[in-house]
C-alpha cells in the first residue's frame, strides 16, 4: 500500500479504537504509525496494543511504527478539607509541604523539589493554566503567592512553573518502568515528556541502548532556550503545542512550531506537529475550516508527520479523522506552490561529510534528470534520514534488511520503506532497486531511477556511492 503523499500521520489509541479491525481500518484510512499514551495505558495494555498492531503489519504487508509517549513528571497539589476552593484576585495564597488538607489560604504542594526552586517573582499555574498565581516569599517549607488569575482549584490539580526550572529528571520510577515494558515489546520510538535539558534526552537514550529512537517532547519553555542542544541529543523533536501554549503565551506558539521544524530540516531529524490538530472531530464527524488549515500549515511547513490525540484514541470518528488528516495532506502536496515552500526552507549547506553530500547530490541529480525515485540501501537508516531532509521531488524509496529500521522510517518525510535481504554486490544492488521501485509502483519499466548505497555492504553510516540505473532492466 502506497501513500500519496510525503507527511506522516501518526494516531493515537485509546478507547475508540480497541481492537485489531479498528487499528487496521485507522491504516488503510491513512495512518502510518501509532502512538501508545503511557499517561492512559498500563502494560498489559500496552502490550496488547503493540501485538495488535504487528497482526496489522502482517496483514497489510508494510511496516508499521510504535511510538511510546511516557508520561513524565505529574506534579500536582494536594487535596481540599472540602475538595475544592476558589481564589480570588488579588488574594493571598501558600504552597507548603503541612500534608493537612488545604483551604482558601493553603495548600500542600508534595515536591519538596518545586518548593526549593521557586523564587519570588515566578509564576505558578494550576489546572492547565486556568489559575494563575506569582511568588512573593519562598523557602524550603512554602512559599507565598498572590492570585493574578481568579478560579476554582481542586483536589490534586496539576501544576507548572513557566519561568523556573525544575532539578528533577524527566523520568519517572513509571516511566523507567513503562520505557522498559515497552523496549520488550520492541516499540521503535520513545516520546520523553516535559524535556528540560539535553541531559533528559541522554538518560532515556543510556536506557534505551539504542533499542528504540528517542523523540524529545518541546512542551516547558525551558527547553526553548536549549533547542539547538536538545535536538542534537534527540532523534526527532515533537512540538507539544497543548502544553506549550500553557506555559507560554499561546500568540508564540505558531513561530515556535515553524522555528522547530526549520530546526528539524537542519539537523536532518523528524519533526511531529501534534495537539488539537483536528480537535473539533472528537463530537462532529466534519473538521472546522480552521482545523484544516492548521494541519495544511504543518504540512506546507515540511513537518515530517501530523499527530492526531483525542481525535482518535477515544473520539467518536476516529477513522474519519485519520482519513480526513490524510485527504488534507495530499491536497497540499499537489498545491502548485508546495514545492516552492519546500524548497524555500532549504536551510544551509549539509555537514561536510561524504554522506551528507552524495544525499545532496542525489537529489539535485534526481530533480535535474527527472528521475522516477531515489532508491536507497539502508541498515541503520542514516542514509534515508539525510536523504530526507533534503526534501527530493522524487519519493525515497527505503531498502533495509532491518525491519526495526524499517519501522523507524514510517516517521520520516516522503519514506516508503520496504524490508528486504541486503544487497551481496553492486549488480545485485541496482537489480534489485529497480525491481522494488517497479513493483511499489514508484516506475515502471525503461524508467530510471537513483540508487544511493554504502560499500561494504550493512555497513552503518557508510554511505558512498550514487548510481543510475533504468527500472526494469540494467543497462
Amino acid at each position: 500500500m502506497r501513500r500519496l503523499r510525503r507527511c506522516k500521520i501518526v494516531a493515537t489509541l485509546g478507547p475508540a479504537c480497541v481492537d485489531q479491525r479498528t487499528m487496521l481500518d485507522l491504516y488503510r484510512a491513512g495512518a502510518d504509525l501509532f502512538r501508545i499514551n503511557m499517561s492512559h495505558s498500563d502494560h498489559a495494555t500496552m502490550r496488547e496494543r503493540v501485538q495488535m498492531i504487528r497482526n496489522v503489519e502482517k496483514e497489510v504487508r508494510r511496516p508499521i511504527g510504535i511510538l511510546l509517549d511516557l508520561q513524565g513528571p505529574k506534579l500536582r497539589i494536594g487535596e481540599f478539607a472540602d475538595g475544592a476552593v476558589y481564589l480570588t484576585k488579588g488574594a493571598e495564597f501558600t504552597l507548603d509541604s503541612d500534608p493537612a488538607p488545604g483551604n482558601a489560604e493553603r495548600v500542600r504542594l508534595p515536591h519538596p523539589e518545586i518548593l526549593n526552586a521557586l523564587h519570588p517573582g515566578n509564576t505558578v499555574l494550576i489546572d492547565d493554566g486556568k489559575v494563575r498565581l506569582h511568588i512573593v516569599e519562598a523557602s524550603r517549607e512554602k512559599a507565598k503567592a498572590i492570585v493574578d488569575v481568579a478560579g476554582k482549584i481542586s483536589n490534586r490539580k496539576g501544576v507548572s512553573l513557566p519561568d523556573t526550572e525544575i532539578p528533577v529528571s524527566s523520568m519517572t520510577e513509571k516511566d523507567r518502568a513503562d520505557l522498559d515494558a515497552g523496549l520488550n515489546e520492541g516499540v521503535d520510538w520513545v516520546a520523553v515528556s516535559f524535556v528540560q535539558r539535553p541531559d533528559d534526552i541522554a538518560e532515556v537514550k543510556k536506557f534505551a541502548r539504542g533499542r528504540a529512537l528517542v523523540m524529545a517532547k518541546i512542551e516547558k519553555p525551558q527547553a526553548i532556550n536549549r533547542l539547538d542542544e536538545i535536538m542534537e541529543m534527540s532523534d526527532a523533536l515533537m512540538v507539544a503545542r497543548g502544553d506549550l501554549g500553557v506555559e507560554m503565551p499561546l500568540e508564540r506558539v505558531p513561530g515556535l512550531q515553524k522555528r522547530m521544524t526549520r530546526l528539524g530540516r537542519r539537523f536532518g531529524k523528524p519533526v511531529v506537529v501534534a495537539t488539537q490538530m483536528l480537535e473539533s472531530m472528537i463530537s462532529s464527524p466534519v473538521p472546522t475550516r480552521a482545523e484544516v488549515s492548521n494541519v495544511a500549515t504543518a504540512v506546507f511547513e515540511g513537518a515530517d508527520a501530523v499527530m492526531l490525540s483525542a481525535e482518535s484514541a477515544s473520539g467518536q470518528f476516529p477513522v474519519e479523522a485519520v482519513a480526513t488528516m490524510n485527504r488534507i495532506a495530499e491536497e497540499v502536496e499537489k498545491d502548485m506552490v508546495y514545492r516552492a515552500v519546500i524548497e524555500a526552507q532549504r536551510g544551509a549547506a549539509p555537514d561536510p561529510t561524504g554522506a551528507d553530500a552524495i544525499a545532496m547530490a542525489a537529489r539535485d541529480v534526481a530533480e535535474t534528470l527527472e528521475l522516477k525515485a531515489v532508491c536507497a540501501w539502508t541498515f541503520s537508516g542514516s542514509t534515508v534520514f539525510r536523504l530526507a531532509r533534503e526534501r527530493p521531488e522524487p519519493p525515497v524509496l527505503a531498502l533495509t534488511p532491518n525491519a526495526a529500521t524499517a519501522r523507524r522510517l514510517s516517521l520520516v518525510w516522503g519514506v516508503h520503506a520496504v524490508v528486504t535481504r541486503d544487497a551481496h554486490d553492486i549488480d545485485d544492488m541496482a537489480k534489485r532497486a529497480c525491481k522494488f521501485s517497479n513493483r511499489e509502483g514508484f516506475s515502471q519499466e525503461g524508467d530510471r531511477v537513483i540508487i544511493v548505497a554504502g560499500v561494504p555492504f550493512g555497513t552503518p553510516g557508510a554511505t558512498n556511492m550514487v548510481r543510475i540505473a533504468f527500472a526494469g532492466a540494467e543497462r
